[in-house]
């Protein structure tokens, strides 16, 4: 091991470290470092291994994504300590269960033991993903199902997809990465064995004995993000982007109707907006919108008020949004309220650093986001885009 690279010789004997790199063999198939990790096979993002497994379930899993997929957009949270993972049912023409690798099965049978409090059954899951070269992966953690707070309805959650107009239903499921940053090859031969217990990490056991999440939480060394990072890394996202920008700006009412479209994707962001509307775009005071945020449930939470400002730009680090542009929209910000600002680009590293560093209470929704969240209503290529548009804020005129 080399750094945080483990080699493909040393595979076999390596324990499993969080964030450490695992040398692929080559670029075949038979190549590929989780099956000579573990016992599993060596394609695709669900791998079990099968027998000695409680309930007739695997007695172990691996969860592999590549992180890219627009149609599944997988997402690791280091600073909550999830992983948000889709299922394996991701074509048209099949039953959500009816895989060939029985994946949406056992993602049904896993969150029943876990609402069922049978989580002695549940086997340990152990997450990977690309690597950056070649078949090397990364491994990212040892993961329960479920998270702190979640209910039983939002941890599995069956949601509905549209290819060439045919639909069709995939699971989206949550879990938390636990608490422990080196899983020892001793326990893996155990789970092999049939002994999952003997030298389990006292995290997992937590969980299985009283149901207690103790999630690996990865603190940021700074709040801000730089404009790159606010941005997709990808040309599908760029383009999305780019379509939206150009619908808004052949636009009638625009800027009125691109801010009726951020008021809606901060809606998606922020699930606690329980009421808002537009301001009139000619005396809008520095606010393209005004709403009521709630902070607990009711009758016992709270509503706090909050101002949104938007701004429809190019998505690229060099057009981003500076000082001068959130220091409007802080300006008008009333005691008790917070802003959210939303925009198709990005905010300038200074204008950014400051909104942290000085703790303003401003949300920000920046292009990436935006993109995020259409991802997961299944909105991820610029056709999908376009008719969103069309129908969801009308009044471009045809050319």
């Amino acid at each position: 091991m080399r750094g945080n690279e483990v080699s493909w010789n040393a595979l076999p004997t390596a324990d499993l470290v969080v964030d450490a790199v695992y040398k692929g063999g080559g670029t075949r198939v038979h190549h590929d470092p989780i099956a000579r990790l573990l016992p599993v096979g060596n394609q695709g993002g669900f791998r079990a291994k099968r027998g000695r497994g409680a309930d007739g379930l695997p007695c172990l899993l691996v969860l592999y994504s590549d992180l890219v997929n627009v149609d599944w957009p997988d997402r690791l949270d280091s600073e909550s300590g999830t992983f948000t993972y889709y299922g394996d049912n991701r074509t048209p023409g099949g039953e959500l269960h009816s895989t060939p690798l029985r994946g949406n099965r056992i993602l049904r049978d896993i969150y029943a033991l876990l609402h069922n409090k049978s989580r002695h059954a549940i086997p340990p899951i152990f997450v990977f993903t690309k690597g950056g070269m070649g078949k090397d992966v990364c491994f990212r953690g040892l993961a329960v199902p479920g998270a702190i707070g979640v209910p039983p309805t939002g941890d599995l959650v069956a949601v509905w997809k549209s290819t060439d107009g045919k639909r069709f239903q995939n699971y989206r499921a949550l879990f938390t990465l636990l608490d422990t940053p080196v899983v020892r090859r001793e326990w893996l031969e155990a789970i092999v064995r049939g002994d999952p217990r003997v030298g389990a990490p006292p995290s997992w056991l937590d969980f299985l004995d009283m149901g207690r999440y103790r999630p690996l939480v990865a603190e940021p060394t700074r709040r801000y993000r730089t404009p790159r990072e606010q941005l997709p890394v990808d040309d599908s996202g760029v383009n999305v982007l780019s379509t939206i920008v150009e619908y808004f700006h052949a636009h009638p009412q625009c800027p009125y109707a691109l801010e009726a479209c951020a008021l809606e994707r901060a809606k998606r962001s922020l699930v606690g907006v329980v009421s808002a509307e537009l301001t009139r775009p000619w005396r809008d005071g520095g606010r393209d919108a005004m709403g009521l945020f709630e902070i607990g449930e009711p009758p016992s939470g709270i509503r706090v008020e909050f101002a949104l400002e938007a701004k429809c730009m190019s998505p690229s680090p060099s057009n981003s949004c500076g000082v001068r542009q959130v220091s409007r929209l802080l300006s008008r910000l009333r005691h008790r309220q917070f802003g959210i600002f939303v925009t198709t680009s990005c905010l300038g590293t200074q204008a950014y650093q400051e909104l942290v560093e000085d703790q303003h209470p401003v949300v920000v929704i920046a292009g990436q986001d935006i993109v995020r969240t259409l991802r997961q209503t299944g909105l991820s290529t610029v056709e999908d885009i376009s008719a969103w548009l069309k129908a969801t804020f009308p009044g471009v005129s045809e050319t």
